[in-house]
């Protein structure tokens, strides 16, 4: 499945990741909750065929307020490092159509930090709540309205769009207001993202060094261990892989 496209989903604790890959695939196979917990505690990586696409979903913890430790965070974005391993295509910068706060700002610090200001080319900043628009408006007019949201979009070449994982399933009357609409846009966004960087994926030392391992623990596995399954030899082999770049960071 080497033309799989590999996404990756980052933001803060409820605003909306989980809700965003259902919606992207159309079916619930990510765990939501209203709890005031996060719900997406671990990285998790899901694929399906969307719209002719072969689409790798990787939901990941919240970056702010997430019970986990910095230790414990930074284990889940190794784990997180693996599953887009060599790099994803995309990355999914996922905010609410609300006031742009401190912690959307310490959002955009940790993307740099945990992967780089080069993720910022494979990027595009995906609204949710849509609902909560006024009566007409486009996503563009309400990042204009704050410096900040601007300023991200800019990092992102503009690139923004906005959904509502709730109310815009049923049809309307103004198809800027449907999940489906939304996502075929979303989905071209990142057909022109990698189109943009000539058909390759992001990556950093760390995810050449996971895939490095990756490669070597397969086979390693596939000869030491013949009668395993695929799926078997991928889970071992992601285990061991995180070890050593545990070890490594």
């Amino acid at each position: 499945m080497s033309d799989t496209r590999r996404i990756v989903l980052l933001g803060e604790t409820r605003a909306g990741k989980s809700s965003l890959a259902n919606t992207i695939f159309g079916e619930t196979v990510f765990e939501t909750a209203s709890s005031p917990n996060s719900q997406t505690s671990i990285c998790k990586a899901e694929s399906r065929s969307v719209n002719g696409r072969s689409i790798t979903l990787i939901d990941t913890p919240g970056f702010v307020d997430t019970e986990k430790t910095e230790e414990q965070l930074k284990k889940e974005m190794l784990k997180c490092v693996l599953e887009c391993a060599p790099g994803p295509h995309a990355f999914l910068i996922v905010l609410k159509v609300e006031r742009y706060t401190d912690q959307e700002e310490v959002i955009v610090r940790q993307i740099s930090q945990y992967f780089s200001a080069e993720a910022f080319r494979y990027a595009a900043v995906v609204f949710t709540h849509g609902d909560q628009l006024d009566e007409e408006m486009k996503i563009h007019d309400f990042v204009n309205q704050s410096e900040g949201l601007s300023d991200l979009v800019k990092k992102c070449g503009g690139r923004c769009h906005v959904i509502d994982n709730k109310y815009w399933w049923n049809n309307q009357q103004d198809p800027y207001r449907s999940n489906q609409f939304q996502v075929a846009q979303l989905l071209c966004t990142i057909d022109e993202i990698i189109e943009q960087n000539n058909g390759g994926c992001y990556t950093n030392e760390l995810l050449e060094a996971a895939e490095r391992e990756i490669q070597k623990e397969e086979e390693r596995i596939r000869q030491s261990s013949r009668n395993m399954s695929e799926i078997e030899i991928r889970e071992k082999t992601e285990i061991s892989a995180l070890k050593r770049l545990c070890h490594i960071q």
